[in-house]
């Protein structure tokens, strides 16, 4: 007999039943640590998404606790001059103040050597998520620019510049149209003429310098790619060569880099 016969001759397997049972204690096993895997992902999912909704109301709060504070600052408009004294003393970068009627679009605007300062950071020099509503570096921060533009974070509250979205029904493009944009020494009535949605490279719009002369290309631009058109007031742009066009912000969601635009003649009170 060969050695691996005598070998296994000598072996003696277990009957049927008990590898069934050594099986079933395996498999019970391993759903255990299955369920509890699952049960660990599932706790673990749970804890993100309540630290997510928890962080998120985190982030607007803070940005309405700052507003808040800001709004009894509010320069009067209907004063000669209106005092900025108060905000400049917690931050000389604030140039102007913006409202939209209707809106919750009602800031104070700060200007940065560079456009990536207030992208997160607030009034206060404070590290903020929501930023600050601020002017083009590029732009003079007195606003004597024939185009002037402002960047405002997409807040899903409404906060910020997350209140532009409202004039892409054509229905409230329609009946809202006014704002108001208030410096130290003067104000200017805003006339909302135009809401587009373009990309984030659109030199028409992201590139301030070249409509310093003539916006003539500006106003053309907008009658063809805007939603949105109130062509009364682009036909006296066109008719009063010193005229200024605002033109505000905010990321938007219908593809990537898409920018929500309005733009705002500059009427002075």
């Amino acid at each position: 007999m060969k050695l691996e016969q005598q070998i296994w001759k000598g072996v003696r397997l277990p009957d049927g039943p008990v590898v069934m049972k050594v099986s079933k204690i395996l498999l019970k096993a391993a759903n255990t640590i299955i369920n509890f895997i699952v049960v660990l992902s599932l706790c673990a999912a749970g804890l993100y998404a309540v630290y997510a909704l928890w962080d998120n109301n985190r982030i607007y709060a803070a940005a309405e606790d700052v507003q808040a504070d800001m709004k009894k600052l509010k320069p009067d408009a209907d004063q000669d001059k209106a005092s900025f004294e108060e905000l400049l003393a917690i931050n000389p970068d604030v140039c102007a103040w913006v409202s939209l009627d209707n809106t919750k679009v009602d800031y104070p605007v700060l200007q940065g050597a560079n456009n990536m300062i207030y992208l997160n950071q607030d009034v206060y020099g404070d590290f903020a998520l929501a930023g600050s509503i601020f002017l083009d570096s590029r732009n003079d921060r007195t606003f004597s620019d024939r185009y002037s533009l402002l960047y405002g974070h997409h807040m899903k509250n409404g906060s910020m510049f997350g209140d532009l979205d409202l004039y892409k029904d054509e229905a409230f493009f329609t009946k809202n149209t006014t704002g108001m944009l208030i410096l130290p020494d003067r104000s200017y009535k805003l006339e909302i003429f135009a809401c587009l949605l373009i990309e984030a490279g659109d030199d028409y719009i992201f590139e301030p310098n070249q409509w310093q002369n003539d916006i003539d290309g500006l106003i053309s631009y907008a009658e063809k790619n805007a939603l949105h058109l109130h062509q009364d007031t682009v036909n006296e742009l066109r008719k009063d060569s010193n005229l200024q066009v605002l033109a505000l912000s905010t990321c938007s969601s219908e593809f990537t880099d898409a920018r929500t635009i309005i733009l705002a003649a500059m009427e002075p009170c």
